[in-house]
């Protein structure tokens, strides 16, 4: 049975696309995961891969053209499949694909029901007749691999007015943490996930409408594939009256009185191990609200002895001390996982268990390389890292060697004649893989710079997902933290990533003297299905040359 694939929405903002490049043609095989083409939206230019398998039987929007969002992009099949019914227009027998066609029946929908904004018409469920000027906002795809999200922070509450533009909450998906705008205007009617709370895309995350619009109803009627656990909406705006952002939770402390916390602060602390009565709170009458918890700095806590030697003086004056006998206590911590850290487990386990992997390992001297950093580090507004250096090295040997710079297809293997290097950067939940762009086109300056930007926003989780895409290599540095030799698991669809030690004093032989030497280790994790052992040494040696002598990257 045909399936109809339609011009996907890849960004919050995204109503039309243009097919910047086919990657398929009309009768290639198709697999699931395969990337059909290139496609750019108003943020970037993205690879769009397929949900489906069976043959591309037809092509809507050749390359170069731009259409609507949910405009038909493609027809997937078996191969001979009649599909003129399809191309007449009627669909009986097509099978909707996956999450595209599922938004356009609801935009559909939304259009008979609503004058809302473009964006926010295929949150309206078909069985929900919305009162006029309501709109239904949903859990918003806000990257292309991204299934569920994490309400960070609600920066709105029930009862404000909210103008188009506003940021209504910050939202954690798979790569980022990223501010959502309302695309509408009116008042915050109903708020469906609460601070904490993880929701599918496309669930149910907030209603807007004209203040004091009965919206009871709307949110039991409106099918997400789980129950909103907020409060109606009248109560919500009862809610909205009081001055507190955040509900407020008494918690009991030792001494009998009472503890305010909000609940997202109580969640916090109960995930960090923190006890709120440790915390001094700086809400409404002391309550303790989520930056105490974030901001709390653990004191020295007294232990069992001290508390003993600090009591009254008549416990000092018992018959005869005890004996101490340390006793063992069984502590644990559960961590919640975060979208991040589920996204990394996943996608380094389909990395290792899919790709054959192996290493080579090659010892680079570093004292050119330091006489070199030094000289253009004196140039004024420049500074250029050893780790700078090992990029544009990698991009120049990528050059000469493309073979690496590969994907492995089922039927095919792919070569990247564009180099596009990505840089594993350690942020607080894990680890994200900014890129540079044409990193082979790049002055060291330049990719010093770009590298310092990306790696200050991604650990303020300020990344864009479109900056976090495309990527043919990758470089992973740990020689900061004097890790001198590890090895990396491949970064899919990459075909290899370098793995980059630490610089090492030491005795070496030169000229058949033995004399101190600065020297680093860097190991080559290739896939061996698309680069066989010979061509991971030829790119090294080709690396370490580049590396040795860094005049020739200047040329």
């Amino acid at each position: 049975m045909a399936t109809i694939i339609t011009m996907p929405r890849l960004s919050d903002t995204m109503t039309e696309g243009t097919v910047a490049t086919w990657l398929k043609k009309v009768g290639d095989k198709i697999s699931e995961g395969d990337i059909l083409a290139e496609i750019e939206t108003d943020k970037a230019t993205m690879e769009f891969e397929s949900f489906n398998e069976g043959t591309l039987l037809h092509i809507g929007i050749p390359a170069g053209e731009t259409a609507p969002v949910d405009s038909l992009l493609a027809i997937i099949g078996k191969e001979g499949e009649d599909i003129s019914a399809l191309l007449a227009g009627k669909p009986a027998d097509a099978a909707p694909a996956k999450e595209e066609t599922k938004v356009a029946e609801e935009t559909k929908v939304a259009e008979e029901t609503t004058a809302a904004p473009e964006a926010t018409k295929s949150a309206a469920p078909a069985t929900t007749s919305l009162p006029k000027g309501v709109v239904v906002i949903t859990m918003p795809r806000l990257s292309d691999t991204m299934t569920e999200g994490t309400v960070a922070t609600w920066l709105k509450k029930v009862g404000d007015a909210i103008a188009e533009g506003d940021i209504l909450a910050e939202i954690e998906t798979d790569k980022a943490t990223m501010e959502f705008e309302s695309f509408n205007e009116g008042t915050l009617l109903y708020v469906g996930i609460e601070e904490g709370n993880t929701a599918p895309v496309d669930s149910l995350l907030a209603i807007i409408g004209p203040a004091g619009t009965d919206i009871s109803g709307i949110a039991e009627n409106y099918k997400t594939g789980g129950a909103p656990k907020e409060a109606p909406a009248e109560e919500k705006e009862v809610a909205s009256t009081e001055k507190a952002s955040e509900p407020i939770v008494q918690e009991p402390s030792t001494d009998g009185q009472r503890i305010l916390a909000s609940p997202l602060a109580k969640k916090i602390a109960s995930d960090k191990g923190i006890q709120l009565t440790q915390v001094k709170g700086s809400g409404e009458n002391g309550r303790i609200v989520k930056s105490d918890i974030e901001n709390f700095t653990p004191q020295t806590v007294a232990t069992p002895a001290q508390t003993t030697a600090a009591a009254p003086a008549k416990t000092e004056t018992a018959a005869a001390p005890k004996v101490f006998v340390p006793a063992g206590e069984v502590f644990t911590e559960e961590i919640k996982n975060s979208q991040m850290r589920k996204i990394i487990a996943k996608r380094l386990a389909e990395s290792l268990f899919t790709a054959p992997h192996y290493n080579l390992v090659i010892e680079v001297a570093m004292d050119e390389a330091m006489k070199s950093r030094t000289i253009i580090n004196n140039v004024p507004d420049t500074k250029v890292s050893f780790n700078d250096m090992v990029i544009k090295a990698c991009a120049m040997a990528l050059k000469k060697h493309p073979k690496v710079n590969s994907q492995w297809r089922e039927d095919s293997i792919l070569i990247n004649h564009h180099v596009n290097i990505g840089v594993a950067v350690a942020v607080e939940d894990g680890l994200v893989v900014p890129v540079l762009r044409f990193t082979d086109a790049m002055s060291l300056s330049q990719i010093g710079g770009s590298v310092r930007d990306l790696a200050g926003r991604a650990k303020n989780k300020k990344l864009l997902p479109t900056e976090m895409e495309g990527s043919t290599f990758t470089v992973s540095n740990l020689g900061m933290f004097g890790i001198t030799e590890f090895n990396s698991i491949i970064n899919q669809p990459n075909s290899a990533i370098l793995s980059v030690g630490a610089i090492v004093e030491k005795p070496v032989v030169k000229n058949g003297q033995i004399v101190v030497g600065n020297t680093m280790m860097l190991s080559l994790a290739c896939d061996h299905r698309t680069i066989d052992g010979a061509t991971g040494a030829q790119f090294l040696q080709t690396l370490k040359q580049f590396i040795e002598n860094p005049v020739t990257m200047l040329a």
